[in-house]
This record gives structure tokens, C-alpha cells and sequence, in this order.
């Protein structure tokens, strides 16, 4: 009997050991997950607020205060928004005729120096855009690389309203390059190939095939690079100058404003590019443009 229970013993006691040391191990083990967790959502909150609260306070003040009221009403803000808006779209069409061929290269061919030609492309979105608006300035300028043929043609570019073009599609184009570029990469290529067998050309292929199906990725481009251009600075200034009327975009009013003294008409100026910046964003987002960025990976 002494030898049964202590065969027994064993196959009694296994079980309440077993469980012991998992309730010993889960238990512990509960309150630094839940200690983590809180730590990580107070930490993603606060860095949240560290985001939003400069933006929202510029734009609540100058709601509260009535300057952006005033702000819409002033012909020099009227003239830059004006301005701003014009010279946006032209670069946005420069970018979208010349940058499109680029994209479509960089996605359907391999050749030697492609990773140049890509870094070439990402350059602008890292330089400082003042260097970007020297650069631009040691090329176009009177005494710059291309200054010889503007000259036989009797203009100069600098200061002038097409060098706020230049400078807003220098470092706005890439945006627009690599959102082509990652959306026709991604198109199914058996849908073309079906296509050609079938008889398309290849520009009704192009225009029936891959642009609806990039063309999400392709209008996240477009958006994103309007945005981009819409509040370029530093180049614009080194490059074209601060002429009211001629060269003097909205981004330009804000530090016009803030230079002369003028704290509520520059808080206003800058509201109303916050606005416009932020409603491109929501659009992005809500047409589910933002997740084709985001997301879809380069081949």
C-alpha cells in the first residue's frame, strides 16, 4: 500500500505543480504588459499633441481673433494666394508631363545607372531648399550655367514669376515620380500583354489599362505634389525673390508679415496654408489614395 501511494503520489502532485508555476509565470506577468501598454499610448499621445498643438493653436487664433477674416480681405494676401495657386498649377503640369515619362522608365526598364538616376530623382526631397534655390540660381541665373541662351532670347529667368515655377517643380516633381513610378509598377503586366494580343496600341493601352490602374497611386502624386508646391519657400526666395505681385507667394506673406512686424496678418496667411495643406491630406486619406503609398512596395 505504502509503495501504491507513493506511485500515486507522484501522478497527484504532477498536475498541481504543472499548474503552479504557468499561474506563477502568467500572473506576474499581466501588470508590465498592461504597465507597457499604458507607457506606449501615453508616449504616441503626447508626441500626437507635440504634432497638433502648434497647428491648432495658429489656426484657432487667428479664427478667434478675426484676422483671417481680415486676412482673405487684404489685396497683398489676396495677390500671393492668387499667385500661389497659378504657379502651383503650372508646376503641377510640368511635373506631371515631363515627370510621367521618367516614372514610366524607372518602372518598365532595367539599365546600367538606374539606382543614379533614382537618386537623382530623391535628391531635392532631402536637400534644404535653400540649397536647392542656389543650385537653381547657379544654372538660370544671369551669370549661371544656361545664362547664354536666355540671353540671346532677351529674358532672364531669376525673380521673375517663372522662376517660382522652376523652383515649386524642382522639389515638388519627385513626389510625383515616385508615386507614378510605384503605381504603374505595380500593374499586372499579363492584363497588357492580353491587351496587345488583342490588338491595342500602345497608347490606347496606356490610357484604357495602366492609367486606371496606377491611377491611385497617380492622383496621391498629384496631391502631394500640389501640397508641396503650395508651401515652398526657401528656394522660391533664393531663387525668385520676395516681389509683391510678381514673385511674393503666400509662404512668402508669412514671413513678409512676420519680418514687418505684423504677427496677426502672418498667423493669418500661414492658417490659410495649413488649411489647404491639411485638406489635401484628408483627401488622400479618405479616397484611400494614402494607402497605395504607404504600402505597396517597389519592385
Amino acid at each position: 500500500m505504502i509503495g501504491q501511494a507513493a506511485g500515486r503520489a507522484p501522478a497527484h502532485g504532477a498536475p498541481t505543480g504543472g499548474r503552479a508555476p504557468a499561474e506563477s509565470a502568467r500572473t506576474p506577468g499581466r501588470r508590465p504588459a498592461r504597465w507597457g501598454e499604458w507607457s506606449l499610448n501615453a508616449v504616441a499621445l503626447l508626441f500626437a499633441l507635440f504634432l497638433a498643438l502648434p497647428v491648432l493653436t495658429l489656426v484657432i487664433r487667428s479664427v478667434l481673433n478675426g484676422s483671417l477674416r481680415l486676412a482673405l480681405a487684404t489685396p497683398a494676401v489676396l495677390d500671393a494666394l492668387w499667385l500661389s495657386l497659378v504657379t502651383t498649377a503650372a508646376s503641377l503640369f510640368v511635373s506631371v508631363a515631363l515627370g510621367l515619362p521618367l516614372a514610366i522608365l524607372l518602372a518598365r526598364k532595367a539599365f546600367r545607372g538606374k539606382g543614379l538616376v533614382e537618386a537623382i530623382v530623391d535628391l531635392p526631397i532631402v536637400l534644404p531648399p535653400s540649397v536647392a534655390g542656389l543650385a537653381l540660381l547657379l544654372v538660370f541665373g544671369r551669370r549661371g550655367l544656361l545664362a547664354a541662351p536666355f540671353d540671346v532670347l532677351g529674358f532672364t529667368v531669376p525673380f521673375t514669376t517663372i522662376a517660382v515655377v522652376l523652383a515649386q517643380t524642382f522639389v515638388s516633381a519627385p513626389f510625383f515620380v515616385r508615386s507614378a513610378r510605384t503605381g504603374i509598377a505595380g500593374v499586372d503586366h499579363d492584363l497588357e500583354d492580353a491587351a496587345r494580343v488583342d490588338g491595342a496600341s500602345e497608347r490606347h493601352l496606356f490610357r484604357s489599362i495602366t492609367i486606371p490602374l496606377a491611377g491611385a497611386a497617380l492622383s496621391a502624386g498629384l496631391v502631394m505634389t500640389w501640397a508641396r508646391a503650395l508651401g515652398e519657400f526657401g528656394a522660391t526666395i533664393m531663387f525668385a525673390g520676395n516681389v509683391e505681385g510678381r514673385t511674393q507667394t503666400l509662404p512668402l506673406v508669412v514671413y513678409s508679415q512676420f519680418q514687418g512686424g505684423e504677427l496677426d496678418a502672418s498667423i493669418a496667411a500661414a492658417a490659410i496654408l495649413v488649411l489647404a495643406a491639411f485638406g489635401v491630406l484628408v483627401a488622400v486619406r479618405v479616397l484611400h489614395w494614402g494607402r497605395v503609398l504607404d504600402s505597396r512596395s517597389l519592385p
